[in-house]
């Protein structure tokens, strides 16, 4: 196998990993409603469970009742809590856009009845208020006044008969999506009190909208821990019970991830900590933690605070706000490559203002660094299509005996000096590096919404013109033109339909990662192209030796 063949068989099989990958997400047999054994609609765990069984979460059935509505503004969200366990119902974030419907404000969490997204949070045990209890609050519209630096909603909940008074409240500051839920308990009664609060979200089993089938991105519940670190738990183990994770811990915290987008609870502190997924039935689910602050005595009080953070995949903004936030970025196993890959692109960005230009510049200058390598992989085949006229001859000479052809051309090679693999490692060790570029442009929320020039106006979304696409696919011909053509004829025609089915594919990948292909494609071509000139020529080669 050539060295052009091998890094389209390597790229293909790259792009088939993804359509699996998206197929086996997309086609996941629906969700079951949990059996009879399941916990009652209304219960809660008791304090004696809240830390030693994992199932210990509040049980809830699909669907949550609304009661009035408090609505937050702020410069960067607006918010929507309900006094129906005080829960945060609807979030949008100002500064970025549906998918779909760029017009439309894109909305994280959602009250809808079969795709909610809520976060939600209670206290464990009898006769304290859950996320089905009825919070008192004054309803309106809150927002962040001119020179505010924040702004706060309070609920209560009082139960006159234990003398038990809650007060949860919601803290909004400005330019941040971090909100602080701080909650204070009263013990106005005669009996102690074990403080276990709980921090969940719920959410359906779906994709967000507005994805490609054909670019998979994990989305579904994470768990962090100092021993056990970045912990996926995807939908589908949930629903079987075959969840893997660490249950319980004195640190860590609990997301949602979503492509471009995570909410995360996350505890401060050491108290101990129990995580916890659940499925609630409808292609529902629930994934939290429980606390465990203490026993209140009679007559005392204490409050306990746990931010939430709900917005985007922002690089910067992730590693600030809590240890091992970032991870929810995933660049899967070349995450040591890619983020200095990153680090690049966004000093790069910087200078010229322009996520596509800064695209476009990188990849010129990962090219110009691996320049040697390739030049070896494309001096190899530039002296392997010299050589094609000669390799016909044998095959023709030979036949169908193809100890003697493979002899022959051995000798051949042997004769011309020539390795005909001599190319291969030098171009597989660029492989990774263009992969974990691959896995950047992908995960990027800064260019969400971010135009490059002319009719590219979000460098996430597919080219609405298909122009890259086609300009991606001509010039993958023109390498493929530019190799030593396979003297086996179905091969050939396998060589020349591989770009078009990449072309068909790119239609559907955002502007963004095509145009880096488009480039690429350009640069190679014309490092080739000189090359085979030399070659051809008999001149010194630019670089490498084979």
């Amino acid at each position: 196998m050539d060295n052009q063949r091998l890094i389209l068989f390597i790229v293909f099989s790259f792009s088939l990993l993804l359509l699996w990958e998206a197929w086996q997400d997309k086609s996941a047999p629906a969700p079951t409603a949990p059996s009879a054994t399941s916990a009652p609609a209304t219960s809660a765990p008791t304090p004696s469970q809240a830390l030693n069984t994992p199932a210990a979460a509040p049980a809830q059935k699909t669907g949550v009742a609304k009661g009035v509505r408090a609505v937050v503004e702020t410069d960067v969200l607006r918010a929507t809590i309900d006094a129906n366990g005080g829960d945060l119902r609807e979030l949008q974030l100002l500064s970025y856009r549906e998918t779909e419907d760029k017009n439309q404000i894109f909305t994280l969490f959602e009250d809808d009845q079969t795709r909610p997204y809520l976060a939600q949070s209670g206290l464990v045990g009898e006769g304290l208020p859950t996320h089905r209890s009825v919070f008192q609050l004054n309803p309106g519209t809150y927002r962040l006044a001119g020179g505010a630096a924040q702004l706060e909603v309070p609920l209560v909940w009082n139960d006159p008969a234990t003398g038990v008074r809650v007060e949860k409240t919601y803290i909004f500051k400005r330019g941040s999506y971090q909100i602080v839920v701080r909650t204070r308990v009263i013990n106005g009664g005669t009996q102690p009190i074990d403080l276990t609060p709980y921090y969940q979200f719920t959410r359906h089993g779906e994709a967000p909208r507005g994805s490609s089938f054909f670019l998979y991105t994990y989305t579904g519940p994470a768990f962090y821990t100092d021993a056990k670190k970045f912990q996926k738990v995807k939908f589908k183990d949930i629903q079987e019970g075959k969840t893997d994770f660490e249950k319980t811990a004195d640190n860590g915290w609990v997301g949602m991830v979503q492509h471009h987008f995570v909410s995360a609870w996350l505890p401060e502190g050491s108290a101990k900590r129990e995580f916890y997924t659940r499925a609630l039935g409808d292609g529902q689910y629930s994934a939290g933690l429980i606390l465990a602050e203490g026993t209140l005595a009679p007559g005392q009080q204490k409050a306990f605070t746990v931010p939430l953070y709900a917005g985007p995949q922002t690089q910067t903004m992730l590693e600030k706000t809590a240890p091992g936030l970032d991870l929810v970025r995933d660049y899967g196993w070349l995450t040591p490559l890619a983020y200095p890959i990153y680090w690049s692109l966004e000093k790069i960005e910087r200078l010229v203002g322009n996520w596509g230009w800064a695209i476009i510049i990188l990849t010129f200058l990962l090219k110009l660094a691996l320049y040697p390598l390739s030049a070896a992989g494309y001096k190899s085949m530039a002296k392997m299509k010299k050589l094609t006229p000669r390799l016909q001859k044998l095959k023709e000479t030979y036949g169908d005996d193809r100890a003697k052809l493979h002899q022959a051309m051995a000798e051949m090679y042997k004769t011309e000096k020539i390795n005909p693999l001599g190319g291969c490692l030098p171009i597989l060790i660029q492989i990774p590096v263009f992969i974990a570029l691959y896995w950047v442009l992908l995960a990027a929320v800064e260019m969400r919404g971010a135009p490059w020039l002319g009719w590219i106006t979000d460098l996430t979304a597919p080219d609405p013109w298909f122009i890259l696409p086609v300009i991606m696919g001509i010039t993958s011909i023109l390498q493929v033109k530019l190799n030593p053509q396979p003297m086996d004829p179905m091969q050939a025609k396998i060589m020349m339909i591989m770009p078009v089915a990449f072309t068909v594919m790119f239609v559907f990948f955002p502007a963004g990662l095509v145009l880096y292909w488009v480039v690429n494609n350009i640069l190679s071509i014309a490092q080739q192209w000189a090359i085979n000139k030399q070659v051809q020529g008999g001149g010194k080669p630019a670089a490498g030796k084979t």
